[in-house]
């Protein structure tokens, strides 16, 4: 079964308690919680304060997507404000300090994951495979919500797919950006298990029905 991992980034900000419940009333599996610094990508977002208030309203399973820059600076912190998956990006910081940034995740006894911008080839996330419980794919540029889905993506999922099926069983494969019905059929069929969907799932009219017609590909 494909997971549903939406995007509060597209959520009603006025009503974000309400539309944060209502993600485990539709049927959701995970809420998607971006945070962006203004330096690693062109946009700012929210953070730890924000992150605490989530986490005590649902008891759902918090995916948090850092894209700032030197994650291995505030890893733990996001850990102890709640978050259950921890991703960080290859491509902001050295290899070491991302290795570090997962080992510190995991030493919280969280779920850690690391991130591909869509420059970025599949090969980048082989040397931290062994550490990763997720890989997740950017399907857009990261920064901004509600851009145009890039199937030419899809060969660097089905490389990722290859490489999880060998060497790390059991890691979950994420697709973010553009995800929607009409294209969640090909990052399926690439081997991508849990789909980020931002506008897609807020503005859908039915958004049980959207999460069931996901679950079902």
């Amino acid at each position: 079964m494909i997971k549903v991992a939406p995007s509060i980034l597209s959520a009603d900000f006025t009503e974000l308690g309400r539309d944060i419940r209502g993600l485990k009333e539709n049927g959701a599996d995970y809420v998607h919680f971006d945070v962006m610094d203004g330096v690693f990508v062109p946009n700012i977002s929210f953070g730890l304060p924000v992150l605490k208030d989530v986490r005590r309203i649902t008891d759902m399973v918090l995916d948090v997507h850092l894209m700032i820059d030197r994650p291995v600076r505030y890893v733990e912190r996001f850990c102890d404000a709640g978050a259950d998956i921890v991703t960080v990006h290859v491509e902001a910081d050295t290899e070491a300090n991302t290795r570090r940034a997962l080992e510190l995740i995991r030493a919280r006894g969280k779920r850690a994951a690391v991130c591909v911008k869509p420059k970025t080839p599949a090969e980048a996330v082989l040397p931290f495979l062994p550490l990763c419980d997720m890989i997740l794919v950017m399907t857009v540029e990261p920064g901004f919500g509600g851009q145009s889905f890039m199937a030419d993506m899809m060969p660097k999922v089905r490389a990722i797919r290859g490489f999880i099926t060998e060497q790390k069983p059991g890691c979950e494969l994420e697709v973010d950006g553009g995800v929607a019905l009409t294209t969640g059929p090909v990052c399926a069929e690439a081997g991508a298990d849990v789909f980020v969907a931002g506008s897609a799932y807020f503005k859908a009219p039915d958004k049980a029905a959207f999460v069931r017609a996901v679950h079902a590909m």
